[in-house]
């Protein structure tokens, strides 16, 4: 572990093909205005009454709405790659789980291939031409045209969604004119329900129709842009297919009584101006649908290989530069399984209770983001987190109304994943619990995180402050609080220059360390003290930094003062050059004692456009931002160049990093021609009503520490106070995956 990252093994980059429209939008609304459209909605509202209905479509449209939103959050907070929802619940909650909901999420999607392309050959075989025919074979050759399209190319299958979307929406033109035209000949209207309405049946029946918006996002591995593309398509997804349920029901209920809703399953005919249209339709909104999910379950089993969750030979291209052929294949042969297995009625509610579990799922890793709130969780798209918690409720309650005993039979099915997932990769640790809930709990935290990955995705701070006794070094302790927050580690640290073996038996290190903890009690503060006898104050450094922690927690930055003395700044830049071989960050505080910390109103970021150190100054800017007193604060990014013809491209490229970075601030560009005025003049005058300025450190050639020093202290002497930051590795805090 280095500085508390590590790279982690990636899934392929997104290849960038499609837009919103193409990759997120159509393909949602093609599989939510699917047959639920054509033929359920008549009984729901023929059984509820227009009032019901509504009620009945609203919360499930709201339901969809919430997950959409939990959806956009996560999504605008990492880069989205291949596997959609999978990809997203196994980078936030672990591979275990992912695994867990992700296999059976493919075979779901798989299944859903059979079943969308059975629908279509039932309403073909109304039709007298094609009743002749054998239905098995009738789906069997669809399914085999669909395969070879998934096979051949997502481009060519998203060009045939346009043709499916015209049908559909021709039908649906064809119904709105009809409708309209009639609109008050009910007599009287179904406004009401039906005597001994199952509300609870009814509301089973539509639910279905909202869970579309699994398809845009499962292609997100073929989108240009998927942070913007999936907030994008799937809310304006959501929100247009529930205008069409709103519109569709309201217009039932003004044409046709209660009694001709539930009588007849083809009640659109009746009303639309061309009836055949609907017929039309129908094919359309169930072709639709297996095209959808035939393109969303190869890719997301593909994700899933790509983990070695599965056998990795099943993420194969076979030859394609971008199609998961092989996962296409292995969802064809299910496909073709399950039609010539006959009926789907059996294993249609299990297969709703996986994608509503994956949904569920969705909100809760959207939810406990931001409950736990790790500093890489800074999404662009910012939602509370119980509208998140109300989401996974709805979702869940949706489960259990629809069927409790599929849903049961999902939850078996996903847990019994999870546990073979765990026991395969996690290796089982016993031992005897010695004494107390706390240490038996300590131990299984401490021995799991032993095991974890740590990325940038968990990172938090793990701080060591030389603060001698903490009430003599106060502005230590103060950056410490704004760095940790609560939710970071901070431990003040004396070190006692002398002979241990003498001094050890005077108390001084025990009597240190009651002092430290009294002050942090006293001020009720969340950390630890330690005092430690060191034969000199560089090597006792060096030492602490890297002995420091246990278990998978260990010291990732080093906080100290800025030295007053020419000799005691020349042995910090030797300290600094031990740390960052070790990966440990550094910070020096050089601290104003006339300005303090001002009015906490503004902090300044100076990037020099190289150094590896922008990252973790941003990121510490935008800690300490976050901290109550430093909420109203601006944060600048300040860059320097010599000619004003730069100007655009480094202000672009400023705001492109801030961007991606997901950290709110403005974008400073100082044009200093030919140079022509030292870099300390320049920060000095820009930094005149600066409360915190933040500068980067390279490291000192050897035998360079002195001057290099005397370097850095005329660039921070009379600037207030200010944060010099080394970052030990350059890690990626554009990637939170990595």
């Amino acid at each position: 572990m280095a500085n508390g990252f590590t790279k982690a093994k990636t899934t392929p980059q997104a290849t960038g093909r499609f837009g919103t429209f193409t990759g997120v939008f159509t393909p949602n609304i093609l599989t939510i205005l699917g047959l639920i459209l054509f033929l359920r909605m008549e009984f729901v509202t023929g059984q509820a009454g227009l009032f019901g209905a509504l009620a009945i479509v609203i919360v499930g449209n709201l339901i969809s709405l919430l997950t959409g939103l939990s959806l956009s959050a996560i999504a605008t907070n990492m880069t989205v790659r291949a596997g959609g929802n999978y990809y997203i619940i196994s980078r936030s909650l672990g591979l275990e789980i992912g695994g867990a909901i992700g296999i059976p999420l493919f075979l779901s999607q798989a299944i859903s291939v059979a079943f969308y392309v059975i629908g279509f050959t039932e309403a073909l075989l109304t039709v007298e031409f094609f009743a002749q025919f054998d239905p098995r074979i009738i789906s069997t050759v669809v399914t085999l045209v669909f395969a070879l399209v998934a096979y051949v190319g997502a481009d060519f299958a998203l060009k045939i969604q346009y043709f499916i979307l015209a049908v559909l929406l021709f039908g649906l033109g064809s119904f709105f004119i009809g409708a309209i035209m009639g609109f008050g000949n009910a007599t009287p209207p179904a406004l009401y329900p039906v005597e001994g309405v199952n509300f609870a049946l009814v509301f089973a029946i539509f639910f279905p129709a909202v869970t579309g918006i699994e398809v845009g996002v499962s292609l997100s591995g073929d989108l240009k842009d998927p942070s913007k593309s999936i907030p994008l398509g799937t809310i304006s997804s959501i929100l247009f297919t529930a205008l069409i349920y709103i519109l569709v029901t309201i217009l039932f209920a003004y044409n046709l009584t209660n009694e001709q809703l539930l009588g007849d399953s083809l009640a659109m005919r009746r009303i639309a101006f061309l009836p055949n249209a609907i017929l039309a339709g129908v094919w359309a909104s169930t072709l639709s649908s297996a095209l959808g999910s035939i393109l969303a379950a190869p890719r997301t089993l593909q994700a899933i290989a790509n983990d070695d969750v599965v056998p990795r030979w099943i993420a194969s291209n076979m030859g394609s530069k971008t199609e998961p052929r092989m996962a296409v294949l292995i969802t064809g042969a299910i496909a073709f399984a399950v039609i010539w297995a006959g009926d789907l009625n059996a294993v249609a509610p299990i297969i709703s209770m996986f994608f509503l579990n994956t949904y569920g799922m969705v909100n809760l890793t959207s939810a406990i983001e931001k409950l736990v709130d790790n500093p890489s969780y800074r999404p662009r798209f910012k939602i509370p987190w119980y509208v998140s918690f109300l989401g996974a409720i709805g979702c869940y309650g949706a489960m259990f109304l629809i069927n409790p005993v599929a849903t049961l039979i999902a939850i078996v099915i996903s847990y019994g994943f999870f546990i073979y997932l765990q026991r395969r990769s996690i290796e089982s640790t016993w031992g005897d619990v010695r004494s107390g809930v706390w240490f038996a709990m300590s131990r299984w935290s401490l021995l799991n995180l032993e095991k974890s990955r740590w990325t940038v995705k968990n990172w938090r701070p793990n701080i060591i402050v030389f603060t001698g006794q903490p009430h003599n070094r106060q502005q230590l302790v103060e950056m410490a609080k704004w760095l940790s927050l609560g939710r970071g580690l901070v431990t003040f640290f004396q070190l006692i220059v002398g002979d241990a073996r003498s001094m050890a038996r005077t108390g001084i290190q025990d009597t240190a360390r009651r002092a430290i903890q009294e002050y942090i009690a006293d001020n009720e503060m969340s950390a630890f003290a330690e005092a430690d006898i060191v034969p000199d104050f560089r090597t006792g450094a060096t030492m602490v930094a890297q002995s420091h922690g246990i278990g998978g927690i260990n010291v990732n930055s080093v906080l100290m003062g800025w030295s007053r003395t020419a000799g005691g700044r020349e042995m910090q830049m030797h300290l600094l050059r031990d740390l960052v071989l070790l990966n440990k960050s550094v910070l020096f505080l050089n601290y104003d004692e006339n300005r303090d910390f001002g009015q906490r109103q503004r902090m300044d970021v100076w990037w020099q456009g190289s150094g590896g150190n922008e990252d973790l100054m941003l990121l510490l800017a935008y800690l300490i931002e976050r901290h109550p007193t430093w909420r109203d604060a601006q944060v600048r990014l300040i860059r320097v160049i010599d000619d004003e013809a730069g100007i655009q491209d480094t202000t672009n490229h400023m705001q492109a990093l801030l961007r991606d970075i997901r950290v709110d601030a403005d974008v400073v560009i100082i044009v200093n021609e030919d140079n022509e005025k030292p870099i300390a003049q320049v920060i000095r005058e820009t930094a005149k009503n600066t409360d915190l300025t933040i500068l980067g450190m390279g490291l000192p050639a050897d035998g360079d520490e002195a001057h290099y020093a005397e370097r850095l202290n005329h660039l921070v002497e009379s600037v207030g106070s200010v944060l010099l930051v080394r970052n030990a590795e350059s890690y990626d805090l554009l990637d939170t995956d990595n």
